[in-house]
């Protein structure tokens, strides 16, 4: 029965992987990459570099547009469920013309794949379709969110307080009631600078675990322009930008 690997490879470091992902990427037949857009090239590089040092000889390399998503519209929803249907018709088609019966194919995935990564969903999709047929099994990885933590030597929660992890569209609404502690994630337009700052602190980080890893931290009154600027600064650069950041309320 043909086989799916689900491989979380961390945020960005080489040495992220964990032995579970190096031992998955060395029983892989074929790997599948869903390539973003030509600003990306460099997480390309890195894929291609952890298939180098850590696939088994003969493995072949799929590599494909991947689908877009519209991020303009105001139906969010609609947007990411039409997103992950055209992905799902993607994966479907890779499996059906270059997986074999007794093969086994993976899908490297940022950081960790159960943890905002719609691969997962996808994969689901395409098997309740069941034109398709095989296993799978994800393998966890290093998230940006322990890199993170690890990175500002402070730990995600404190003692007796709720964690709360949401998106740059959820914080623009305000910061979350009766929660001291949040991680927000996927944050397009730099949401932190739009809340009260008053009695919050962030702790800051982009790129992580790469050669362009921007980490800031302190007050967020006094951070935010400094983070905004950094920020402003490598997305012009690069034309892209990954990261994550911890809100705290200071001193409760």
């Amino acid at each position: 029965m043909r086989h799916i690997f689900l491989i979380g490879i961390g945020a960005g470091d080489p040495d992220h992987l964990t032995l579970q992902a190096v031992k998955a990427l060395a029983r892989t037949d074929v790997f599948f990459i869903l390539d973003k857009n030509e600003e990306r090239q460099d997480l390309i590089r890195l894929r291609r570099q952890l298939l180098t040092e850590h696939g088994r000889p003969g493995h072949r390399v799929i590599e494909v547009a991947d689908a877009e998503r519209d991020r303009a519209t105001p139906a969010y929803t609609a947007a990411v469920d039409d997103w992950r249907t055209r992905r799902a018709d993607l994966v479907e088609r890779l499996v059906a013309e270059h997986l074999g019966p007794e093969e086994t194919g993976a899908f490297l995935v940022w950081g960790d794949p159960s943890l905002y990564d719609s691969v997962i969903a996808v994969i689901d999709e395409v098997l309740a379709r069941g034109s398709a047929t095989f296993g799978y099994e994800v393998v966890p990885g290093i998230s940006s969110v322990s890199a993170l933590a690890a990175r500002h030597r402070t730990t995600l929660t404190r003692v007796g307080r709720p964690l709360q992890i949401t998106t740059g569209r959820r914080l623009a609404e305000g910061f979350p009631e009766q929660v001291d502690d949040v991680v927000v994630m996927l944050d397009g337009r730099a949401a932190f600078t739009g809340i009260d700052p008053e009695g919050l602190e962030i702790f800051y980080g982009a790129y992580l675990g790469t050669p362009d890893e921007i980490l800031a931290a302190g007050p967020l009154a006094e951070t935010a322009p400094r983070i905004r600027a950094l920020r402003d600064e490598a997305r012009e650069r690069k034309g892209w930008i990954m990261d994550t950041y911890l809100l705290r309320r200071s001193g409760s």
